[in-house]
């Protein structure tokens, strides 16, 4: 699994077991939180990814954050708009363009659920100094990226099976 053999290949073949774990753990997360609120969970996490965002933004845009292609994207902001988190505006720019806005009331009551579920995180970090929560930033973006290339990479079709690499 790309060691040596030796610690540094322990460690690795470590890290991927636990990595696995934690996706794994967090998918299943995501999908109770969605059971919860009563979405769908690509849904919970483009309210989540909305929330991030600096304001309205267009539905071509949520596909490129979610990875989803632009029809799915419009069928996804339907089923925000009509679970009340979003609303469609509007570009008072560009009166052709719709934006998809967040309900700040929704969006406040979406965060005061993350923030009760959250309550502990914070505490998973105590024996670190900043130069260790700096190690984790790091790798989580990194992991974003990485993450977002292989999402490409298998929606492109530039993906093959190992049994395919040998004929």
């Amino acid at each position: 699994m790309g060691g040596d053999g030796g610690a540094r290949g322990r460690l690795l073949e470590e890290l991927a077991d636990v990595s696995r774990r934690y996706m794994a753990s967090y998918a299943l997360f995501n999908q109770a939180l969605a059971d919860h609120v009563g979405l769908h969970p690509t849904d919970v996490q483009c309210v989540n990814l909305l929330s991030l965002e600096n304001g309205p933004v267009t539905t071509g845009r949520i596909a490129e954050m979610t990875g989803l292609t632009t029809g799915s994207a419009t069928r996804l902001v339907d089923r925000l708009e009509k679970a009340g988190y979003v609303v469609r505006e509007r570009d008072v720019v560009d009166r052709r363009r719709v934006l998809v806005a967040t309900v700040p009331e929704k969006i406040a009551e979406f965060g005061r659920m993350w923030e009760r579920l959250g309550a502990g995180w914070y505490g998973l970090f105590e024996g670190l100094d900043e130069d260790g929560i700096a190690l984790i930033i790091g790798h989580m973006r990194r992991t974003v990226d990485f993450s977002a290339e292989q999402v490409a990479r298998l929606r492109s079709g530039d993906f093959q099976e190992a049994s395919d690499d040998a004929s």
